[in-house]
């Protein structure tokens, strides 16, 4: 990926799904529009905002890219750091990844997506969100899985479902705030 011309910032908005289902208009904005490979299978099921999404890649107004895997590994990282590694489908790590390798490009990345772990990742890499459906997160959250019933902490990233001790089922809860997103 190249820098942008004259080490300007310019901006790249990267379309999550989420964008889509809530009716976002590829065509009513003028910047750079990207998204990826996986969310085009999933927008493939549903035929009306199949067209329009067909329609904007046909035009030239939105492109498919797929992040390196470099970004992915660095993605997933962040994502385990702040626990919400379990709640990223494919498709959300391949945005997270292809903002952050934009980012380093020197773009100025904004994911469009109401997924409050995206946007939660997203805070953590520093990369910019836009939320359509839905308010967004106020701040960056740290989680941790707990036990209801003995109260025993995991880590986020577990693999556990179940209480090791108990067997009752793990629920998750922010360990702390890190940062307020919004004044």
């Amino acid at each position: 990926m190249k820098n942008p011309p004259n080490n300007q910032c310019r901006r790249v908005v990267i379309l999550d799904t989420s964008a889509f289902l809530a009716g976002f208009d590829p065509f009513a904005s003028g910047e750079e529009q990207v998204t990826v490979p996986k969310v085009e299978e999933e927008i493939k099921r549903n035929s009306l905002i199949k067209v329009r999404f067909e329609t904007a890649i046909e035009s030239g107004k939105l492109k498919i890219k797929a992040p390196s895997e470099n970004f992915a590994s660095k993605t997933k990282s962040s994502a385990i750091k702040v626990g919400d590694s379990f709640k990223l489908s494919g498709a959300d790590v391949e945005l997270l990844a292809l903002a952050l390798e934009y980012k380093e490009a020197g773009y100025a990345p904004q994911i469009v997506t109401d997924d409050y772990s995206i946007q939660n990742v997203a805070t953590k890499l520093g990369i910019e969100f836009h939320a359509l459906a839905t308010f967004g997160i106020k701040r960056l959250l740290e989680w941790v899985r707990y036990c209801p019933a003995c109260h025993r902490e995991y880590p986020a990233d577990s693999k556990t479902k179940e209480c090791q001790i108990c067997g009752t089922e793990l629920k998750r809860k922010p360990r702390r705030t890190i940062k307020n997103l919004k004044p």
